[in-house]
């Protein structure tokens, strides 16, 4: 912890801001707030890139279209962020005869090591949100 404060994150409630259970844990068993409804959507992480002067993309099977200003809580993949969408993209896929269209959520809000990080992990098998509020 000493060495890397910033990458320690806690769960805390909105309204009371003490700790709660998880990152799943969207109501405060202190005070009895529930922020359940700032989840939008859910995404799965498939791959992460940037090109060159273009936002960093987090390309995803998407569950649920969602807009442009809602935020990514990365917290389930282990980042203590929750960058704006700034953009976002579509492709077209072709594979053994199915066809399907994957999203790619595009930010400037991560740092370099956030960026690598997300690179690094790959595919994650849990979603993580889109929420409409930081």
């Amino acid at each position: 912890m000493t060495e890397t404060p910033e990458k320690v994150f806690l769960n805390t409630c909105l309204k009371c801001n003490k700790l709660t259970r998880t990152p799943y844990a969207r109501q405060c068993r202190h005070c009895g707030n529930s922020w359940h409804d700032i989840t939008v959507a859910q995404f799965k992480l498939d791959s992460s890139f940037q090109l060159t002067g273009r936002h960093f993309f987090a390309w995803t099977n998407y569950e649920r279209r969602n807009q442009k200003e809602q935020f990514m809580d990365l917290t389930i993949l282990g980042l203590n962020r929750k960058p704006k969408i700034e953009a976002i993209e579509f492709a077209l896929k072709r594979q053994d005869g199915r066809v399907w269209e994957d999203v790619a959520l595009g930010t400037n809000d991560l740092t370099e090591d956030d960026k690598e990080y997300l690179i690094s992990i790959g595919s994650f098998g849990r979603p993580f949100d889109i929420v409409k509020e930081k």
